[in-house]
């Protein structure tokens, strides 16, 4: 019984030897290796090369290989939004050493809206061009001037306005509301003028942040998709080539002029609410409370003893304002913040029309959905007395007023 497995190993190893030698020796074999060779020279072939600093034999696939389901959804994206991203070059007057007047070159990127030929930009990528120097290169390269129909300075856009034939409009998202953290994105531009450049990433946060001319971008999409100069003013899009957001800026260290993997986007819920606002009444008019106000967290209302952990704080209402007009208080006691001074005593907003306040992103959004002239309810707290005022918002006439509401 021992000598069983030894024998069985034996048989296995002798049939083995004799149907491998007998079959290659009779030919039985040539059209199963004939198979095998096929099979792999349909996959790659030798490609020799024959040159003067000696021969080399590479292999060479012999046909493209398909692309996986990841790979087509980039290209489908790129494919849909290409058409509609826009070149934007403007011409300043800056000074040199001497004093003397020069022109200045800038540029930026920008989407097509409308067939006759509305473009959504950044306001700083507009600067202060006169009249005649921006001018606007469509993916076709074909070059047409625009002129700037309006802007909104509290929010960092632009609309521009050019003559061009067969124009193809960006598909918008239907809302900015509701995105979330990992949802991947696209940005597609003109990187240090390198024009249909596109990047991918995900959404990395959702955040209130500074914006370039000091104002602040609420709601801000924050994204890993590389962004550089030259990005500002074009599409960031979801995965179905539609825009969410327009690319703004870039986070990176002082005095160095490139991408930290950090980039933000405005949402385009904004941008739509900016697009209403030219199509009634020809120009933005952005509602505002005409405050100044702080973020509220809880452990801050507990060191201040507010009626709430959450909210916005008013810290100062603006002489003749809508805020002041309707009866709002701001602050009267002097505090600091680490290094920044803040006013506190004023009343707390915990509501609008209904909606709950409990973040300055909260009341930009609610506010983002009302006009200039329109009157709301206000909630807040004064002390530890629940109260509503009906205030009629004011027109804020593109004025960058930093961190107001």
């Amino acid at each position: 019984m021992k000598y069983r497995p030894v024998l069985l190993v034996v048989l296995l190893l002798t049939g083995f030897y004799l149907v491998t030698t007998h079959l290659a020796s009779t030919g039985a074999l040539a059209p199963w290796l004939a198979a095998m060779r096929a099979s792999v020279s349909s996959a790659a072939s030798v490609e020799p090369l024959r040159g003067a600093n000696g021969a080399f034999d590479m292999n060479v696939a012999s046909a493209a290989p398909s692309f996986d389901a990841e790979e087509q959804q980039n290209i489908e994206v790129y494919k849909k939004a290409l058409p509609s991203v826009v070149n934007i070059t403007t011409t300043e007057v800056g000074y040199n050493f001497f004093n003397l007047p020069v022109p200045m070159a800038g540029q930026g990127s920008g989407f097509i809206l409308t067939k006759d030929g509305l473009i959504l930009t950044n306001n700083h990528v507009i600067g202060n061009a006169q009249p005649g120097n921006v001018e606007v290169r469509l993916f076709d390269k074909h070059k047409y001037p625009a002129t700037v129909v309006t802007v909104d300075k509290s929010h960092d856009l632009a609309l521009l306005k050019i003559n061009a034939p067969n124009l193809v409009p960006a598909t918008l998202a239907e809302t900015s509301t509701g995105l979330m953290v990992g949802q991947r994105v696209y940005a597609i531009g003109n990187p240090f003028g390198l024009d249909g450049t596109m990047t991918r990433g995900i959404i990395s946060a959702i955040r209130t942040v500074r914006g370039p001319d000091n104002n602040d971008i609420d709601g801000a999409i924050q994204t890993d998709a590389s962004v550089n100069p030259g990005n500002s003013g074009g599409p960031l899009l979801n995965s179905r080539g539609e825009v969410i957001g327009i690319t703004t800026m870039i986070a990176g260290n002082p005095g160095v002029d490139q991408s930290a993997g950090i980039g933000f986007a405005i949402p385009i819920d904004t941008a739509k609410t900016m697009i209403d606002d030219y199509a009634k009444y020809g120009r933005v008019r952005r509602p505002t409370l005409d405050i100044v106000s702080l973020r509220i967290f809880p452990e801050i209302a507990e060191q201040i003893g507010l009626a709430s952990d959450y909210g916005v704080l008013v810290e100062r209402v603006l002489p003749g304002g809508a805020a002041e007009k309707a009866g709002l208080h701001g602050g009267t006691q002097r505090a600091y913040e680490g290094t920044m001074q803040v006013m506190l005593g004023g009343d707390l907003i915990v509501g609008f029309d209904g909606k709950e306040i409990t973040s300055p992103e909260d009341l930009a959004a609610a506010m983002n959905a009302k006009h200039a002239g329109d009157t709301v309810t206000v909630t807040v707290f004064r002390g530890r007395k629940k109260m509503d005022f009906k205030v009629t918002l004011n027109d804020a006439k593109d004025q960058a007023l930093g961190p107001q509401a």
